[in-house]
């Protein structure tokens, strides 16, 4: 069996850096972490540093829909962290819906 070469990984230039594309995409209508993390073509986790740092450089502007619970309706309001949780504190369910973020 023949081993093909390998190649590195050679990152698409960009014309914006991460955050001004994020930025542009929030300002365009409401997106998950994970729709923006295909959209701009990092990790999730990478997306969620990312809107940590624009929610204070935003002053407050960046708007978040809470995440929800889809078994007993529990809406996470207080919630300050941007990652989903795991679970629902009150029925203990997984089926949880993600937040999303825009800018107001």
């Amino acid at each position: 069996m023949k081993e093909r070469p390998r190649h590195p990984f050679v990152p698409a230039r960009r014309q914006d850096t991460v955050r001004q594309e994020l930025t542009a995409l929030l300002r365009e209508g409401s997106l998950t972490a994970k729709e923006l993390s295909g959209m701009v073509g990092i990790s999730e986790k990478e997306v969620l540093e990312h809107l940590e740092h624009l929610r204070i450089a935003l002053h407050g502007r960046l708007d978040m829909t809470p995440p929800r619970c889809l078994e007993c309706g529990f809406s996470f309001q207080k919630r300050e962290r941007l990652k989903k949780p795991g679970r629902c504190p009150v029925c203990r369910g997984e089926r949880i819906v993600e937040p999303s973020f825009t800018i107001g």
